[in-house]
């Protein structure tokens, strides 16, 4: 199915590429809910879980690096279960999302104190790939609309330095922003030999309007109910269909 090979190229991203990026440059690595295997006298340090974040792995793996534990990926793969219906799919992101921005609110409530914990390349990476990762998606509209919006002045109005300046950057970051992220998407599966999958990286403009959908929604959640989990329907892939 379409969504669940744009999911398969998002995973092979993040697991294949990011987390070990993150490893490589020891900055605070956000967990993903997949096979992981902790020490227990370390899972005890930082006392264990926050059962109030809906993304309970990535705040461990910020707390694990703070208390001066070092996070590692294993070479090994975890097979899981796309979801097949955009409606599932919109509930697990908007989970995710909902809890990368209750983690980077926990931990910024001292920012100086984060930051003499991870320094100051981990704070930074702190920022980029906890906070990043829902500001994208709460951006990406943000950008098109801009982008509309001094075609429209333009057009109406008629063109002056201003509009012209905030046409050419928004342009200039249009097409400069989604063919990084074809290029990412497209780059994911290629470690594997997922040759067929590699192909499907040009819709993932497509699939990131999906994901600024979900972090609209985990924003007002955040706001209106932010313990609510949002659980995944399991059982649904049929062999040969996805």
């Amino acid at each position: 199915m379409f969504l669940t090979r744009l999911f398969a190229n998002d995973y092979a991203l993040w697991f294949d590429y990011l987390l070990p990026g993150l490893e490589g440059i020891d900055v605070p690595m956000p967990l993903g809910g997949t096979s992981n295997h902790f020490r227990l006298d370390a899972l005890s340090a930082i006392h264990g879980w926050d059962p109030y974040n809906v993304t309970e792995d990535a705040d461990v793996g910020i707390r694990l690096s703070r208390m001066g534990y070092r996070v590692r990926t294993l070479d090994s793969t975890t097979f899981e279960e796309a979801p097949v219906r955009c409606c599932d799919w919109l509930g697990q992101r908007r989970r995710w999302l909902k809890g990368y921005m209750q983690t980077w609110l926990v931990h910024m409530r001292d920012p100086r104190r984060l930051y003499e914990h991870a320094g100051p390349w981990g704070f930074a990476g702190f920022q980029l790939f906890v906070g990043g990762t829902f500001a994208a998606a709460l951006f990406n509209p943000l950008m098109f609309l801009l982008l509309a919006a001094s075609f429209v002045w333009r057009i109406s109005v008629g063109a002056g330095p201003l509009s012209y300046f905030v046409e050419q950057v928004s342009l200039i970051s249009f097409l400069a922003g989604n063919a990084l992220v074809i290029f990412l998407t497209m780059l994911g599966p290629l470690r594997r030999g997922w040759l067929d999958l590699s192909c499907f990286g040009v819709f993932a403009p497509v699939y990131w309007a999906l994901i600024s959908v979900a972090g609209y929604l985990a924003l007002f959640e955040l706001a209106v109910d932010p313990w609510h989990w949002h659980k995944t329907p399991h059982g649904q892939a049929v062999e040969g269909t996805s």
